[in-house]
């Protein structure tokens, strides 16, 4: 099936920052996840970067209120295991033609990543609207995304890569930007300490950017 537009945006208008989590340790998955769901962003992003990724967001969807997906999808067999694992949407760093074909034989949502107008235009011919922009800072930042508005007029992004508070403000403020995506919610050091009263403050930041 095409992206389900309308599952997608209710999970990313939830809360308006999608901590980006790369974590290895699964003894901590829970009480991150609680932290970060008590300062109120509950929409997570576990990427497969580490060996214990699909055990960390089996933890993760335990904890009530968590809606956890995952991210940096790069194959079809990395789609079925994250169905597996309990996940709720999927985030890729690229939107290639045999992921995007890949998708549409499971029905939790791709959050498809695209760096140019013509891998925008692509996914769009696929039946994607939502649509990660990355990574962002480098490629441009906020002024690249301002001038994507008019002629991408029907692609809404969700920019990550580089953002911190402040950046996410002015990315936020842009009609074609319904959420960011970021770690800085939650430092590793914070995360090596268990401090997790920091990385709750920090949450807490970043949910108050939701206007």
């Amino acid at each position: 099936m095409p992206q389900d537009v309308a599952a997608l945006r209710q999970t990313l208008s939830i809360a308006p920052v999608i901590p980006v989590i790369v974590l290895d340790d699964v003894e901590k998955a829970r009480p991150l996840a609680e932290a970060l769901v008590a300062g109120g962003l509950r929409v997570l992003e576990v990427t497969l970067r580490t060996p214990n990724a699909l055990r960390v967001i089996e933890e993760m969807a335990k904890v009530e209120g968590a809606i956890v997906g995952s991210g940096t999808v790069r194959t079809p067999l990395q789609m079925g295991h994250s169905v597996d694992a309990g996940c709720q949407f999927m985030v890729s760093p690229g939107a290639s033609p045999r992921l995007l074909e890949a998708a549409e034989a499971h029905a939790i949502p791709l959050l498809p990543g695209i760096g140019t107008p013509t891998e925008a235009m692509t996914a769009s011919e696929h039946g994607y609207s939502f649509l990660k922009f990355f990574p962002a800072e480098a490629l441009g930042g906020a002024k690249v995304l301002k001038a994507y508005a008019s002629p991408l007029s029907d692609i809404t992004f969700c920019p990550t890569g580089g953002i911190d508070l402040e950046k996410a403000k002015t990315y936020l403020s842009l009609p074609n930007v319904i959420c960011v995506g970021g770690s800085w919610v939650m430092p590793a050091d914070a995360i090596e300490a268990s401090d997790w009263a920091r990385i709750e403050s920090l949450s807490r930041d970043a949910a108050a950017l939701k206007s």
